[in-house]
């Protein structure tokens, strides 16, 4: 089976299966947003549960499980439903043998975590239940690994994304990935349909004002994977997501990445913080409507594009008016990123239509990126995305 990365209409919340081309069909969630309106049967929100329990495996015990889990950042868009769909603790606490397939909770066989983003969000925001959760079970896990000696199985492994503060990860470099590195394992096993560089959260800064500018900022952890189409093509597509960053991150971004800015390319790029305006300016859109300033070098970092490359926005229908996110003004900007290399931009509370919305799943192939069959979302109508490698310069005047 080909590599896939599914969106899930989750409304402004996050929730992206990528699902490898490998003969295990490993499995990475990057965050999740099960709202209760989605678990009501008599609820008019899209069953996102099932349509994620559909596509995954079960164990030798009959337990659904994901290979690993990203939490982005704690909001809680990113980890809502997270206590009443997945297990959290040691596998030999189990709690749903016994219980139908539909109700048992879903193993996290990995967690990927970031200490130093979850610090800088406990300054600006009040962590709800499911991050304290999450919080919790990343730190039984590490302590775990610590008195294992990092020897530890499924339920129990964990990489964190980026070095804490104060030496905290001194002692945990066999699984903390750092900053502007690439690495390639996942479960505890290296894979060949795979490689992600970790460039966001950006370490802890000596300076406090851009400290506070990175706390602000909702610091989150930024990827750019290279995904395989088969074992013979690498480099089928690179997917770029960044959770909810904002401008001040991206314009570090581009700072620090404009003289290799191939590190910053996509085919797929998941607009950070569901089309927000505040990832691309400093002003507020509905005090400045079309007179808010659009930060440049933000722009470049978010405009690498590959020919033919695909925005999508994991939001509620994108209106013309003063909301934010998802803001008109971001989606015109990532239209014209798009249009200049003949891609295509979707927004998952539009697609196939706003009444009647769809899991949106990209499958990458040796010929590029296959966008799915229904193409009303789309800015155009869309071919399949060719697979010429050579980045655009955008915005590079």
């Amino acid at each position: 089976m080909p590599t896939t990365i599914t969106f899930f209409p989750v409304d402004n919340g996050d929730m992206t299966l990528i699902k490898f081309g490998d003969l295990d069909a490993t499995t990475l969630l990057i965050d999740v947003n099960i709202r209760q309106d989605a678990d009501d049967p008599d609820g008019e929100a899209r069953d996102v549960a099932k349509d994620l329990r559909d596509r995954l495996k079960k164990d030798e015990n009959g337990r659904p499980y994901v290979d690993a889990f990203l939490l982005s950042h704690p909001d809680q868009d990113h980890c809502r439903g997270l206590t009443r769909h997945f297990h959290l603790g040691p596998l030999d606490k189990y709690p749903d043998d016994k219980k139908d397939d539909k109700d048992k909770k879903i193993v996290i066989r990995e967690i990927w975590s970031s200490p130093i983003v979850f610090r800088r969000a406990s300054k600006t925001h009040t962590l709800s239940d499911d991050a304290k959760a999450f919080n919790t079970e990343a730190r039984r896990r590490v302590q775990l690994n610590r008195d294992k000696n990092f020897v530890v199985g499924n339920g129990d492994r964990i990489q964190i994304m980026g070095e804490d503060i104060d030496g905290k990860t001194d002692d945990l470099t066999s699984i903390v990935r750092k900053v502007d590195t690439r690495f390639s394992t996942i479960n505890g096993k290296s894979s060949a349909f795979f490689s992600a560089i970790l460039l966001a959260p950006l370490d802890a800064q000596d300076d406090e004002e851009e400290e506070e500018c990175l706390v602000k900022n909702q610091s989150s952890v930024i990827l750019n994977f290279t995904l395989a189409a088969d074992a013979q093509t690498p480099d089928g597509a690179k997917f770029l997501t960044g959770g909810d960053a904002e401008v001040f991150i991206w314009n570090r971004q581009w700072q620090r990445h404009k003289a290799e800015a191939d590190v910053l390319e996509y085919d797929i790029m998941q607009a950070p913080h569901h089309c927000s305006w505040h990832s691309l300016s400093y002003d507020s859109w509905s005090d400045y409507r079309e007179k808010a300033k659009l930060d440049a070098d933000a722009r470049k970092a978010l405009s690498q594009t590959r020919n033919g490359a695909v925005i999508v926005a994991s939001c509620k229908p994108i209106a013309d008016d003063d909301s934010d996110p998802p803001c008109i003004r971001a989606k015109r900007e990532y239209v014209a990123i798009v249009d200049e290399v003949k891609g295509d931009f979707y927004c998952t509370g539009e697609y196939p239509s706003e009444k009647s919305v769809e899991p949106l799943v990209f499958t990458v192939t040796a010929q590029g990126v296959q966008p799915p069959s229904k193409k009303e979302a789309g800015s155009k109508a869309a071919a399949v995305i060719t697979s010429a490698r050579a980045p655009m310069p955008h915005g590079a005047s």
